[in-house]
């Protein structure tokens, strides 16, 4: 084997030693992009130097070197007299390529799994469509006795907690025209009742809907638009669940509900203002 002479193993460490400093220097440069494009949010899409400079502590001249070199890649876009800046359509098509690469299930199950691991209960995943929720994932209790209604299972929205929990967060004039599918009386009545408390509380219970003996406690999950999209629910036997259980259990099924929607892109501050805008929506359609 031939041995290198040493001017060239010299001018390789050099070599590398420089590849990474520049290296450093690219993992920082990269860091501080991102770090720009983190700044825009919902209420603040539009930005000027002065305010991004506040937010990311660089100097000017650093400062528009990032800023023209994201606008070269479609990132960011300048506009008006003084100059502002926004995301642009490229963060669109990254977002897009994401949205399409996302599995609800694959992204969920390990959070279904700790649902049915901390309570004991089955626990289950499920998502809207059309009229009706779909069983997608379902984590059965270990226990001798168990409830289970298997992944493909379907009902309608009105029936049972997990459907009531994504009808009670559903746009006014969807579930005006899923309610309006019942006839008016005492059922109905009933219904509207119950998805007014399913707003207010953050989730919906039933007893004995699906199975008999059988109660549960789900909660909706949303998609990175804020739409919901779905709903993760806890049931069992009412001979093992009782109030104080319930209780406890409605706690973890909205976490697990805010932990899907947080991994699907809807972050906790817009779950926060959904809610209150469901909340809000008890008043205006009574």
């Amino acid at each position: 084997m031939t041995k290198k002479p040493k001017e060239t193993v010299k001018e390789t460490v050099k070599t590398e030693a420089t590849s990474a400093d520049n290296g450093a220097a690219g993992v920082r440069a990269v860091d501080r992009a991102i770090a720009i494009l983190q700044c825009f949010t919902p209420d603040q899409p539009a930005l000027s130097v002065i305010e991004i400079q506040k937010r990311v502590g660089l100097s000017r001249p650093t400062l528009y070197r990032l800023l023209q070199t994201l606008a070269q890649r479609d990132l960011i876009l300048a506009e008006g007299d003084p100059q502002r800046f926004r995301l642009s359509h490229g963060v669109m098509k990254l977002s897009h390529v994401w949205l399409k690469g996302l599995d609800v299930v694959a992204l969920a199950r390990s959070i279904v799994e700790g649902l049915r691991d901390l309570t004991g209960e089955t626990a289950a995943l499920f998502k809207l469509q059309e009229d009706r929720g779909i069983c997608i994932l379902e984590c059965e209790s270990r226990h001798m006795l168990s409830i289970s209604r298997g992944v493909g299972d379907s009902s309608s929205l009105t029936r049972g907690s997990t459907g009531r929990a994504m009808l009670g967060f559903m746009e006014p004039q969807r579930q005006a025209e899923i309610l309006s599918t019942i006839p008016r009386g005492a059922q109905r009545a009933k219904l509207e009742e119950e998805i007014k408390l399913a707003r207010q509380r953050g989730y919906a219970t039933s007893r004995g809907e699906i199975f008999v003996g059988a109660v549960a406690v789900s909660a909706p999950y949303f998609d990175h638009r804020g739409n919901v999209v779905g709903s993760v629910g806890i049931y069992g036997p009412s001979a093992r669940i009782d109030e104080p259980k319930m209780l406890e259990y409605s706690k973890l099924a909205r976490k697990a509900g805010r932990e899907i929607s947080t991994v699907l892109g809807f972050g906790e501050n817009d779950l926060a203002a959904t809610t209150d805008a469901a909340s809000s929506r008890i008043h205006r359609h009574p």
